[in-house]
């Protein structure tokens, strides 16, 4: 997992968060998890599940207009869930994250990490933007760089 995310990597994907947000009110975090722990294992929980459980650990439903956006990736899986906010949430429908995770999935197979996740940024980011334009003041409210656990 650290090769397919270098510290090179995840600056990449820091910056294009940080650009993409500067042109949305919306926030996107970034989350990569190796593989789940054996607790959630016996518990056979999903990677949706835990998805779900690390954007209420990260506080990204805390934002003022609703509309943060978590991308997670449990790597051992090459699984993408995105968790949106009830802000976008309301505006985006499920098939339109599906089709940016299989997307994000595609480009893991062919062992582009890196560019798969900042294309599902890009793409998080363009309904963000039509959903979400800058308006006056636009606060950064969550951190732009990705985690690992």
């Amino acid at each position: 997992m650290r090769r397919a995310f270098s510290s090179r990597a995840m600056a990449e994907i820091a910056a294009t968060i940080r650009n993409c947000e500067s042109r949305h009110r919306g926030e996107i975090r970034f989350v990569v998890e190796g593989s789940l722990d054996l607790s959630a294992l016996w518990r056979d929980q999903s990677a949706r599940e835990r998805a779900l459980e690390v954007f209420s650990l990260l506080r990204v439903w805390d934002t003022e207009h609703n509309n943060g956006i978590l991308i997670y990736l449990l790597f051992a899986d090459r699984d993408v869930e995105i968790i949106a906010d009830r802000g976008i949430h309301r505006r985006v429908d499920g098939p339109e994250w599906e089709h940016i995770c299989r997307g994000m999935e595609e480009s893991f197979r062919r062992g582009e990490f890196a560019r798969g996740v900042i294309e599902g940024i890009q793409a998080v980011s363009r309904h963000l933007i039509r959903h979400f334009p800058v308006a006056g003041e636009n606060p950064n409210e969550l951190s732009d760089r990705p985690v690992i656990l």
